[in-house]
């Protein structure tokens, strides 16, 4: 059995050498056939350079550095279509996935499954975090149809060959809980700890999860198109319904029509809607125009094996 370990590297120049340490000192008690993928993002440390170096001094570490940062996402596919192992890890570089318990991923996903995530006993992570992963599960159980028994996490194990088909799913912003979710016919969860951060802050900010939620809503689904109908069907039919009103109180009552203000408003209004329509098809088009371009979701400027 070959594992391959990938890991997205960020502003970790301080504590990523400490993470492969603990990564092979764990894994070596598996299995003697492993790869450790380590894949700089971009990041404008010194990362690229503490991981060339391990590359160089350990036969089992290749590091690949992107030309910029991708994200993380990205820079995860970027790793698995580089893997070659029979079952493929991902975790992050900051340790708080603990290396000690890869045991636990690997011996779950021997049972039959093609993907196992952990599920932590405890999480360390801010509030705010906590507060977007819950969004971003309820989208991912709406967009994705994923089981309510089921939590995902940035610390999973899959098959080789589900990682083979996820690859071939083309789309320039990739997100991989999605594509795993679409393409596995066997999920699992497996308790693992979860350990506090103790090297600098996450790179993972509100504004990253945002980010996120965009991509997932625009790349993945219809949603904001099946929202802004439904509004716009409302204000169609409340527009029928005030033009009704107005032309029986003209031809019954005798009343003249007044209200330019509200006229004018109503306008205003219909316009702003219509330009959000626009604006929400153009990000649709454009996102379809990446896609369909032959240009990659990421590019390489240097590996080290």
């Amino acid at each position: 059995m070959k594992l391959s370990i990938v890991i997205p590297v960020y502003k970790s120049e301080h504590f990523v050498e400490k993470t492969v340490e603990e990564i092979i000192t764990h894994v070596s008690k598996i299995t003697d056939d492993y790869e450790l993928i380590l894949v700089n993002d971009g990041s404008p440390d010194d990362s690229w350079k503490v991981i060339s170096e391990l590359a160089k001094n350990i036969n089992e570490v290749k590091a690949i550095n992107l030309v910029k940062n991708y994200g993380q996402h990205t820079a995860v596919i970027c790793g698995i279509e580089k893997s070659s192992g029979d079952y493929i890890i991902t975790m992050d570089d900051d340790l708080q996935n603990p290396p000690s318990e890869i045991i636990k991923l690997v011996t779950k996903i021997e049972e039959g499954y093609d993907l196992v995530f952990a599920k932590f006993e405890e999480k360390k992570h801010a509030s705010y975090r906590k507060i977007g992963t819950k969004i971003i599960d309820l989208l991912n159980k709406k967009v994705f149809d994923k089981p309510d028994n089921i939590t995902l996490t940035n610390f999973r194990i899959f098959t080789q060959a589900l990682a083979k088909r996820i690859t071939k799913y083309r789309v320039n912003e990739p997100y991989i809980p999605g594509l795993l979710l679409m393409h596995a016919s066997k999920i699992g969860n497996t308790l693992t700890k979860h350990a506090k951060r103790d090297n600098g802050e996450s790179n993972y900010s509100l504004g990253k999860i945002l980010l996120l939620v965009s991509r997932l809503l625009f790349n993945y689904s219809s949603y904001p198109l099946k929202l802004l109908s439904t509004i716009g069907a409302f204000i169609a039919i409340l527009s029928f319904g005030w033009g009704m009103f107005m032309i029986i109180k003209q031809f019954f009552y005798g009343s003249n029509v007044q209200g330019w203000t509200t006229l004018i408003a109503l306008l205003s209004f219909l316009n702003g809607f219509v330009i959000l329509l626009l604006g929400v098809l153009g990000e649709y088009v454009i996102r379809i125009s990446r896609t369909l371009s032959h240009d990659r979701a990421y590019h390489i400027s240097e590996e080290i094996e």
